[in-house]
């Protein structure tokens, strides 16, 4: 894993919808990698994000994926943002709520300002509930300068 095998954490902002920890409506999830490939975090999906009853809503299935994805191309710089171009998602069964699940990112493949990455979202028990390939594309400059990492927030929070 690296660094005496610690799990690093990752940053999280303050507004975004998946890791903003100012964001009463948002899902205020931590990441942690391993320094060299992977990128994981545990959530367990509240009540109030209920698609059909009991299950999780489909669409916040694929914004964990989503930023799993985004946040594996980030391991060698913390800095580098990447956004979804292309998104595919399989959802290989019901997910439930108020159940601690583990979803895990990897980078397969670097091309240029592109990236292929892989996401899955796994049940206790080990079993797949939804995994999702995307290609990646670095964050356009003109959108890099408008906004600063101390106005995103973006750091380790204890």
């Amino acid at each position: 894993m690296g660094d005496d095998d610690i799990p690093r954490q990752q940053p999280n902002s303050h507004n975004c919808y998946v890791c903003g920890l100012k964001n009463a409506y948002g899902l205020q999830l931590v990441f942690f990698d391993n320094g060299e490939d992977q990128v994981w975090c545990d959530y367990a999906i509240p009540a109030h994000y209920e698609g059909y009853p009991g299950v999780a809503h489909g669409g916040v299935v694929a914004a964990i994926l989503d930023e799993i994805c985004g946040r594996a191309s980030m391991i060698a710089d913390l800095n580098h943002f990447m956004m979804t171009a292309k998104m595919e998602v399989k959802y290989r069964c019901p997910v439930p709520l108020n159940v601690e699940l583990r979803a895990c990112g990897r980078v397969t493949r670097r091309r240029g300002r592109l990236a292929q990455a892989r996401g899955e979202l796994r049940l206790p028990d080990g079993r797949l509930a939804a995994e999702a390939t995307l290609t990646l594309a670095d964050l356009p400059k003109r959108l890099r300068s408008q906004t600063s990492l101390e106005e995103l927030g973006w750091h380790v929070y204890d």
